[in-house]
């Protein structure tokens, strides 16, 4: 029997709720994966599937071909790749880096000039399809960055994503990300309006939801977030804190790029409003609920 050479090393960076399930994802598609996240806790799972723990994202990046990361926020992609024993300390000339957050289009050009400068590509690629469609692999991955980078990196992407899209340079990722996130956010407020007008009228709201899902105006927020407001459910599938977030970094691309944005003016200070009354930690369809009752409705 011929030998059969070790699985690749790849590293990831980040093991909250998306990161941990690509992680895992990642271990089962054969891939020798060093982890690491500030606190230990999250990857004992991975620990046992044989993944290796690293103490500082440097010794989860050392010898390793592709790094991917997943964090909340700007401030927190900086920190984990140029903070103290940081992904840049420890990735070699050649490597990969796929940043998987959400951030700021123009920071993440700034972060990819610095670590060129020492041979490292970084690609953008904030995902679409939420907690399920990353425990699933059938993540929405939009790309920014090196094409060749982006070709290197076509199997460690195979494992986390099913529709997977190279939209350009650097930063690209994140201004398509932003465009996803305004059309969830706008839809979202039409389905509340629309809802909470036929409340007022005195339509059953689960037999209109039925009923627009049958027609031109069928979609996933209609389908599922429409649900979660008929029924009262806002335990988080996405928290209503991070789609505010992401508003705020589609209004600033909107202004940057001289955008006329009637929609993002709509849709962004309703998510402030809502996070700012509290509901932060609630799922983004809770949004429905303060449509509701803004309208005078009750529950």
């Amino acid at each position: 029997m011929p030998d059969i050479p070790p699985p690749a090393r790849v590293a990831f960076v980040g093991l909250g709720i998306m990161g941990a399930a690509m992680a895992a994802n990642l271990k089962r598609a054969g891939f020798d994966l060093a982890i690491h996240s500030r606190s230990r806790g999250k990857a004992a799972e991975l620990e046992a599937m044989g993944a290796h723990w690293c103490d500082t994202g440097a010794e989860a990046a050392r010898e390793a071909g592709i790094i991917g990361l997943c964090v909340p926020d700007t401030p927190d992609v900086e920190l984990a790749l140029f903070g103290p024993g940081g992904i840049a300390e420890g990735a070699g000339a050649g490597s990969v880096v796929i940043d998987f957050s959400t951030i700021s289009a123009q920071a993440t050009q700034g972060f990819a000039a610095r670590l060129a400068e020492q041979g490292v590509t970084l690609l953008d690629s904030p995902v679409s399809g939420g907690p399920q469609g990353a425990i699933d692999g059938t993540l929405t991955c939009m790309v920014g960055g090196d094409a060749a980078g982006f070709a290197q990196a076509a199997s460690y992407f195979a494992a986390v994503g099913k529709t997977i899209t190279h939209l350009g340079p650097s930063g690209a990722g994140q201004i398509c990300k932003s465009a996803n996130q305004l059309i969830i956010c706008a839809t979202l407020t039409a389905v509340s309006e629309a809802l909470a007008m036929g409340r007022k009228a005195g339509l059953d709201p689960e037999t209109m939801r039925t009923a627009l899902s049958g027609g031109s105006a069928d979609s996933f927020v209609l389908r599922n977030h429409a649900k979660r407001i008929i029924t009262g459910n806002f335990t988080p599938g996405f928290r209503a804190e991070l789609m505010r977030k992401d508003m705020r970094l589609a209004a600033a691309a909107i202004r940057d790029h001289g955008v006329f944005g009637p929609a993002t003016a709509m849709a962004a200070p309703l998510l402030e409003l809502l996070v700012n009354q509290g509901a932060g930690k609630e799922d983004l369809s809770a949004l429905g609920r303060l449509v509701a009752e803004l309208s005078g409705l009750e529950g």
